[in-house]
């Protein structure tokens, strides 16, 4: 069998022609142009139609996997054009009658001729799951009952869309001709004759992705987890196997979301590779997980399937269990507003091995939130942040329990030394979600986990204004200006407020600072640490290094980090 690759440009009538029997094989996505795209397709072949007398127009590319002396044809790129315009031909076969309607047809059916042993069927066969309704509603015709369906009674987005669809270019050609059959016929011809499709075409699944991978298109582009899922059901034996693993992998992604799972790919290259990816994320795939697997159904059972549940339980802060659940989904909502989700592989692989021991769960989950807090306030950057990781990914995969835990997720000595000495440091010079972070999990830790935030609400504010007035309190409070400096900037000058405030009021004297500008509309605060600074009395140099103290104290003792 020729392994070369054909590409050709084919006017409709021969895209549309006995030379294609077009397949969309089960692991592409369902169709998934919406009323926009079809509409945009519309009025682009409208507006040129109109313009232009004798040019042609140019419909894009498509990529299949065919040999060439033969009609089958997989379509690996092209899905949702050739969708479209099987609607739209369909469509204007709808206004014809007679022989016009039988020539429009055929390029929806194959009619079949029995002297070249073609039966009669259609030239587009969509996914298994809509290809009856496509045919019936659409292939056969029969739009007035599609008319009188109920959209939001059908069972999946596809056939959700192609109703939609089919109702808007039946509008449109309406509209726009107003059943002038001539009309409608010439606009047909421009179609038929002068739009083009580029095929191509080559018998290798292998080199019909790569043609794929790099030619641009007017279609929805395929995901890295398309191709993936391509390779795995290609290679399960058996087709009702594959039809029952191409759903469960179909479920995976409906439960987590396309683009989600689309992620999930990259931690689970992450566990098993455990470095920073050098090359793609299909090759890297199929490098360092396919090879993990004893077969298809095994990455599917064994790797995908709890790895998707462990995701989702991480993401979602959706943790169940009879004991701990909700400390345990509190520190996965922290470890969620993490500026990175480089501690995510970690916590799929943890879950998907331990979910059952809710003791050993939590444990671990403290100690995460801790080391990546850490990672997150000490600024270190990707390179740190995974190399640091991979230490626990790859002592996750040897024997550990909570009788025998894990030593990886502990925090250095030096690592809580240089965490304590940031906490001691400047915090309003961090960057924003990094401070922000720090602050209002400081306030958590305050008030017991009681308290909920929302972080598009808050702004960190100074008790000890930026600048001093000299003829102010403030300056008769702190007149040493070093010493503002010192204090000015750290934890236990900065309070967390709802929302901004007058800046005029940033530098009043501290009474009336706490009723007017930390104290809300009614006097009080949602904050722990707001509501602290209203009960002081005065805001000397004295108060505030105790209040560090105090503040470091809470830290170091929810955080497991000893003392300064």
């Amino acid at each position: 069998m020729s392994k070369k690759i054909s590409g050709s440009e084919y006017p409709i009538f021969k895209i549309f022609s006995s030379e294609f029997d077009y397949v969309i094989p089960s692991y592409q996505r369902p169709y998934a142009w919406t009323t926009e795209e079809a509409s945009e397709l519309f009025d682009d072949l409208f507006d040129f139609y109109k313009q232009e007398k004798d040019d042609g127009y140019f419909l894009g590319s498509i990529v299949l996997i065919k040999e060439e002396i033969k009609p089958n044809a997989e379509v690996i790129d092209g899905q949702q054009r050739l969708t479209t315009l099987t609607i739209l031909l369909a469509a204007l076969t709808s206004f014809f009658e007679g022989e016009l309607r039988i020539d429009y047809s055929g390029y929806i059916r194959e009619p079949g001729k029995q002297s070249q042993g073609l039966a009669s069927k259609p030239r587009l066969a969509l996914r298994e799951r809509d290809r009856t309704f496509f045919s019936y509603y659409v292939q056969d015709l029969h739009f007035d009952e599609l008319i009188a369906l109920d959209p939001q009674t059908l069972p999946n987005e596809a056939q959700k869309n192609i109703y939609k669809n089919s109702m808007l270019l039946l509008d449109k050609l309406n509209e726009t001709f107003d059943g002038d059959v001539n009309a409608l016929s010439e606009f047909g011809a421009f179609i038929i004759q002068r739009c083009y499709l580029v095929a191509v075409s080559t018998p290798s699944q292998k080199s019909a992705f790569r043609v794929f991978s790099v030619m641009n298109s007017r279609g929805l582009d395929l995901l890295p987890t398309d191709i993936i899922k391509a390779d795995v059901i290609g290679k399960i034996a058996s087709e009702k196997d594959k039809e029952l693993y191409n759903e469960r992998w179909e479920e995976m992604e409906v439960q987590a979301g396309r683009n989600e799972f689309n992620d999930l790919f990259s931690y689970i290259r992450m566990i098993f590779a455990k470095f920073k990816p050098k090359k793609a994320i299909l090759d890297e795939f199929r490098a360092h997980v396919i090879p993990q697997a004893k077969s298809p159904e095994d990455l599917i059972e064994n790797i995908l399937e709890p790895f998707t549940d462990a995701f989702m339980t991480a993401k979602k802060c959706q943790y169940k269990s009879t004991e701990n659940a909700q400390d345990i989904n509190f520190l996965l909502k922290w470890l969620n507003r993490i500026d990175n989700s480089d501690w995510l592989p970690s916590a799929i692989l943890f879950l998907a091995q331990k979910s059952n021991d809710s003791e050993y769960v939590i444990w671990f989950f403290k100690k995460l939130e801790r080391l990546a807090a850490y990672l997150h306030i000490c600024a270190k950057g990707i390179n740190q942040r995974i190399e640091r990781y991979a230490k626990v990914l790859d002592e996750l995969q040897s024997a550990h329990s909570l009788d025998k835990p894990l030593n990886s997720i502990d925090l250095t000595a030096d690592e809580k030394q240089e965490m304590l000495e940031a906490l001691d440091g400047s915090i309003y010079g961090l960057t924003a979600r990094r401070r922000n972070y720090l602050i209002l999990r400081l306030d958590s830790f305050l008030s017991d986990g009681a308290a909920t935030y929302d972080p598009s609400l808050l702004t960190i504010e100074h008790v000890l204004p930026q600048t001093v007035n000299p003829d102010s309190e403030w300056a008769e409070l702190w007149p040493d200006e070093d010493n503002r400096d010192i204090w000015q900037h750290r934890i236990a000058n900065l309070v967390p407020l709802t929302q901004k405030r007058n800046s005029k009021a940033q530098n009043y004297d501290f009474d009336k600072k706490k009723t007017a500008y930390f104290g809300g509309k009614k006097g009080v605060s949602s904050y722990i640490l707001t509501t602290q600074v209203l009960h002081t009395e005065k805001w000397t140099p004295e108060v505030v290094k105790n209040r560090q103290d105090d503040l470091l104290g809470v830290l170091g003792d929810n955080w497991d980090l000893g003392s300064i």
